[in-house]
């Protein structure tokens, strides 16, 4: 019953937190998902504080934090996800592409166009046009409505005319 009340605790807390870091109260996020993972080591709440710690550009954390989330539940893809982001953030392209990669054969991962269309930027980057283009493609596939990979397709597409 205790772990149920924690559990149930632990969630409130991430929600606050998250409405915390839409609006930019990245200080009150953070304390929100710390006292959530005091509570329960959750994948999502070490995700999400590094999606925090990433939105203050302080990727190193983020990227720990992550890896915390990927410690806790390896099938849970946003972590990987999001430190393929983060490295590309720090212009190491070819280090994001094996954590994008583990974000698409992730079970556990609603969102896989990102992985995509974040493997369609590091092959753009290096220069692999048709690989890039593939991969906004799959992108694409999974979510027709997804405006950054429509745009970075045509982008792409714009360039080899």
């Amino acid at each position: 019953m205790t772990d149920d009340i924690s559990k149930q605790q632990a969630m409130i807390l991430i929600e606050r937190a998250q409405r915390y870091q839409m609006k930019g109260e990245y200080a009150d996020a953070i304390l929100l998902y710390r006292r959530s993972l005091a509570l329960q080591s959750t994948a999502e709440a070490f995700t999400f504080l590094g999606w925090t710690y990433g939105m203050m550009n302080r990727y190193k954390e983020a990227i720990d934090s992550c890896k915390l989330a990927i410690e806790v539940d390896d099938t849970f893809g946003n972590p990987y996800n999001d430190i393929g982001a983060y490295l590309i953030e720090l212009n190491q392209w070819e280090e994001a592409i094996p954590w994008l990669e583990k974000a698409i054969a992730a079970p556990r991962y609603e969102a896989k166009q990102f992985p995509y269309m974040n493997l369609g930027r590091v092959y753009e980057h290096l220069g692999r046009f048709g690989t890039a283009l593939n991969y906004f493609e799959r992108a694409l596939e999974i979510d027709p409505h997804d405006l950054a990979s429509v745009w970075a397709m045509y982008r792409l597409v714009g360039r080899l005319n």
